[in-house]
């Protein structure tokens, strides 16, 4: 199965007679009988397009078949960006270069339209000291701000605070 179907008929396809023939720049060539409308294409070494087969008559267009496929296929979206989520994780020990570098990072992400998910992890006794992976979160979180907005508040499952910044 194609991604993209392509369902006009093109130079011998088209049974139909006559048919209304726009030029290769726009112009109205007027009622043609289809067999000398599929001359003037050929004259011009390109392809007689039918683009509105249910008209009447159908109309057809005198262009390159193969730029115009590869031109709707680059339009239907295929090129958009598909935003990901991308995440950060830090220790509430983590030091204080290697918190700029991953935040250096995150902003990457925030400006190539990417999600990032910050998370704080705690191991083992860590746990007593919340307070310690909060600090690590907030100046996080305020280093990301201008590039990016909160999506989700900073919020602790288990042994992670968990927040989301969505890019701007």
């Amino acid at each position: 199965m194609t991604i993209d179907r392509i369902d006009n008929r093109v130079n011998e396809q088209i049974r139909v007679s006559p048919v209304r023939v726009i030029s290769e720049n726009g112009d109205q060539l007027g009622i043609l009988p289809t067999n000398e409308a599929l001359a003037k294409a050929r004259e011009a070494g390109l392809d007689l397009v039918e683009v509105a087969p249910n008209e009447k008559p159908p109309v057809c267009r005198i262009m390159d078949f193969g730029k115009y496929k590869y031109e709707r296929k680059k339009r239907s979206g295929h090129g958009a960006h598909q935003v990901k989520t991308k995440e950060i994780r830090l220790r509430p020990k983590t030091g204080e270069h290697d918190i700029e570098f991953k935040v250096k990072q995150a902003k990457k992400f925030l400006q190539h339209k990417d999600k990032v998910q910050v998370t704080v992890m705690f191991r083992g006794r860590e746990m007593a000291h919340i307070e310690e992976g909060r600090r690590v979160m907030d100046e996080v979180i305020e280093e990301l701000l201008e590039f990016g907005k909160i999506e989700s508040p900073p919020k602790q499952h288990a042994r992670r605070i968990i927040c989301t910044i969505a890019p701007k």
